[in-house]
């Protein structure tokens, strides 16, 4: 029988608690699904076998499934983990620009997660994405309520957008890391790309000179 361990209080600035504990302190049920998070994004679902999973968790193969019942059942449950783990360092971000850093460093292994299962194709990423997005409004709405224009396109639209390109970025690892000339995965790869996209997000790309004339053209579609 597995001993299921309460995790320690830990600081506000951690969005994963039992990451704050050495994986092999980890119940088997969690070092299985950090096994599996670690296998579906480096191989892909389809060729992450429950053999490796479990063991790269240190379990049997029976135990992986007395506890997640198939390797479908275990991508489900991942997901769901991901999920509610974004939204806490999302809400830790929101409300402690100053954790950025701490949070970004333990949710690493989510960003791949997502990434590769969005190039996957998995039927069950969608409403990850969608939660994604959603996040993401909330920042747009911060930022909208200090602009002095009327955006022109709806929030849902321009937050669909941002979070596209921001997980494109590691779906395109290789040929990010090779402009950057370190592995954007790597501790100073990883420092360029957090510094890179605060200065983008913080800095306007074109001012609105420009970009009046050239919405200009794109009138809506006649039917």
């Amino acid at each position: 029988m597995t001993t299921h361990r309460t995790p320690s209080p830990t600081p506000a600035a951690r969005p994963i608690d039992e990451r704050s504990v050495a994986f092999e302190d980890l119940t088997a049920r969690a070092r299985i699904r950090e096994a599996a998070l670690e296998h579906f994004a480096r191989d892909g679902y389809d060729r992450a076998t429950i053999r490796a999973i479990a063991k790269t968790a240190g379990v049997s193969p029976g135990l992986l499934r007395h506890h997640y019942g198939s390797k479908e059942g275990l991508r489900e449950a991942c997901d769901h983990y991901v999920l509610e783990m974004i939204h806490r360092a999302n809400a830790e971000i929101l409300s402690e620009p100053g954790a950025s850093a701490q949070v970004r460093q333990a949710s690493r292994p989510f960003g791949s997660y997502v990434a590769r299962s969005l190039a996957d194709k998995s039927p069950t990423v969608g409403p990850i994405f969608d939660e994604l997005v959603t996040m993401t409004e909330a920042w747009l709405a911060r930022a909208d309520d200090s602009r002095t224009d009327t955006p022109t396109v709806d929030r849902r639209v321009r937050a669909a957008l941002v979070t596209a390109m921001k997980i494109g970025i590691p779906l395109l690892h290789e040929h990010v890391s090779r402009a950057l000339g370190t592995d954007m995965f790597g501790p100073d790869g990883d420092r360029l790309v957090a510094l890179a996209l605060l200065d983008i997000y913080s800095h306007t790309l074109i001012d609105q000179d420009v970009a009046t004339p050239a919405a200009e053209g794109y009138e809506e579609p006649r039917h």
